[in-house]
């Protein structure tokens, strides 16, 4: 700038000096002052100019500073806010998740209780059905039983009358032709041997003809289908568990010594099938009372009898073991 200054001093010097010698002295005066004062106007201009450039530069190199310092206040406000707001995100982030984990904790549990629930119930449900089903099982076979028990019943006093009848007309024809024989002998043979020697022979002959008679009627009526056949399913009934019943009721089954209708005679295994002979099912040898053994009730020709420590069930009018358990009593 002090440069440009000089050269233009010089050239306004130079030119007031050419005019001073060619013009006269008065106009080159005048000359010469407008050049000064020409000169003098651009020195101050361009000192204005330097002042404002200067005044712009340190004008600019404030702002500088000041943008500079504001950007710095601003980064530092910024990495304040950035870390601020980092922390807030960790602490919303770590309460979030705290909250979303004690959710999925609570849903798990309510799940996992609903799917208890559930479970209660089914379980509720299927007992429920079950009793239903087991008390309507009772309940059909008591009426099975109650109507077999009618029929068996009504077959019994059906087979019973016709039977009795039967028995009841044969004896009577058979005492009307007897005593027609022994008046007839006693007449011929005397009165008093006759009648006692005949009164021997007509009772062997009217036992004899009887158990004839009652067993040709119950293998007829066994025959025809008026007796049930003997049901060996009674084992599956809880009601005739004699096992259990006897390991707490060990007296009972004690009933002392066999005494067999021969003399002699020992023991033999003896199958379902197997015909006994009638001395072996006598009245003696029977069980009157099943069920204090836990043993089924009888009906129709069956009995339980006992064979030395096996329980038989035979059928009294043909002989025939139709069921039997072994080593029964003690």
């Amino acid at each position: 700038m002090n440069v440009t200054l000089l050269l233009k001093g010089s050239a306004l010097s130079a030119l007031a000096f050419a005019l001073a010698l060619v013009a006269p002295p008065e106009e080159a005066m005048a000359a010469t002052n407008a050049v000064e004062a020409e000169a003098e106007q651009p020195e101050s201009r361009s000192e204005r100019r330097a002042e404002r450039r200067s005044e712009r530069r340190s004008t600019r190199q404030n702002n500088r500073g000041q943008q500079r310092e504001a950007r710095q206040n601003n980064r530092g406000q910024r990495s304040d806010a950035r870390q601020n707001n980092r922390g807030e995100r960790q602490e919303t982030g770590q309460r979030n998740r705290g909250e979303r984990q004690q959710t999925r904790q609570n849903n798990r549990g309510q799940r996992q209780q609903a799917a208890e629930n559930r479970g209660q119930r089914q379980q509720v449900r299927e007992d429920r059905n079950f009793r239903n089903q087991a008390q309507q099982r009772r309940s059909d076979r008591a009426v099975e039983r109650r109507a077999e028990r009618r029929v068996d019943r009504r077959n019994d006093r059906r087979v019973e009358r016709q039977v009795d009848r039967r028995v009841e007309r044969q004896v009577d024809r058979r005492v009307e032709r007897r005593n027609e024989r022994r008046v007839d002998r006693a007449r011929n043979q005397g009165f008093r041997n006759g009648v006692r020697s005949e009164r021997r022979r007509d009772a062997r002959e009217d036992r004899r003809d009887y158990r004839r008679d009652t067993r040709r009627a119950y293998n007829r009526a066994y025959r025809n289908g008026n007796y049930r056949k003997w049901n060996r399913t009674w084992r599956q009934n809880r009601r005739y568990n004699w096992n259990n019943y006897r390991y707490s009721n060990r007296s009972l089954f004690r009933l002392g010594r066999y005494y067999a209708p021969f003399r002699g005679h020992r023991y033999n295994r003896i199958n379902i099938g197997f015909y006994l002979d009638n001395l072996f099912f006598s009245s003696r040898y029977y069980i009157n009372d099943p069920w204090r053994y836990r043993l089924p009730e009888v009906y129709g020709p069956y009995r339980w009898v006992r064979y030395y420590d096996d329980v038989m069930l035979v059928d009294i009018y043909t002989g025939e073991v139709v069921d039997v358990i072994y080593d029964f009593f003690w």
